[in-house]
């Protein structure tokens, strides 16, 4: 059976050269177990996996290690900057990342403010200046601002990552039309990272047209993570597909659904 999505012939998501089919991308935190996480990244049909840096241990060797259990040959693995508060710091964690044997791609992120999470621009914009001049492809994880995405996209960065929402909050979407300018007015792909609870806020995120979308607590946190990463998979598929086939005007009218011309009186 032909899909919707097979259909619509859709492109793959291309970012940095790399390109991937699903665009969907999960991260690695906050799963009860490592069974459960790699039964629910499996499940989500997800290329690309993020791992902190900063929050994992490096070495393959070690069972405990969430590396141990990713295998680099199914899984795109991107490091991320996570928990990174300077520039300095997000620069020295994505060259150790490099340095332990992951690719030039790296998931840029520097955090301005601890209560909310919420990114710091000029820290971010200095660490993606050097990391792009250093060989990276960098993703960089902002605000859901024009400007600053104007000028991630002029400092060299493979991909923009606005945010939907507070990281972890699940409060969706809460900014669509800031997210659509930001996608129509950038080159480079466009990637909905933080925010997404459930799938209906991941099926209306994508139905903006941006190119993807990254998710981790609002599966990780589900209480049936695994179910959870199959609805976000289908959930992302149905959201770009009905981009794709373009929805019907809004109207603050009815209009009746069938034709009234030729009616039997």
């Amino acid at each position: 059976m032909t899909t919707a999505i097979e259909t619509m012939r859709d492109t793959p998501l291309t970012i940095g050269g790399r390109s991937f089919h699903s665009r969907l991308m999960v991260g690695t935190g906050k799963y009860p177990d490592s069974d459960t996480m790699l039964r629910a990244i499996e499940t989500s049909g997800a290329e690309v996996v993020t791992v902190a840096v900063r929050r994992v241990n490096l070495d393959r060797s070690k069972e405990t290690s969430i590396l141990h259990v990713l295998d680099p040959k199914r899984f795109f693995l991107l490091a991320n900057t996570a928990g990174c508060y300077t520039a300095a710091d997000a620069i020295r964690y994505a060259r150790l990342a490099r340095e332990a044997g992951f690719n030039e791609f790296v998931k840029l992120e520097v955090i301005g403010d601890e209560e909310t999470l919420m990114p710091d621009v000029q820290g971010l914009l200095e660490a993606a200046k050097v990391l792009v001049a250093e060989g990276f492809q960098v993703l960089a994880y902002t605000n859901e601002d024009l400007v600053t995405a104007l000028r991630l996209e002029d400092a060299g960065c493979a991909a923009v990552m606005p945010l939907a929402s507070p990281i972890g909050s699940g409060l969706g979407l809460l900014n669509p039309l800031s997210v659509r300018t930001i996608k129509r007015r950038l080159r480079v792909p466009v990637i909905v990272d933080a925010g997404v609870g459930t799938a209906s806020d991941a099926c209306l995120t994508m139905e903006q047209g941006v190119d993807g979308i990254l998710m981790n607590t609002a599966i990780a946190a589900a209480q049936d993570p695994v179910a959870m990463a199959q609805a976000m998979r289908l959930a992302t598929i149905a959201g770009r597909a009905a981009f794709l086939a373009g929805r019907m005007p809004r109207r603050e009218v009815a209009m009746p659904s069938s034709p009234t011309k030729g009616m039997l009186d």
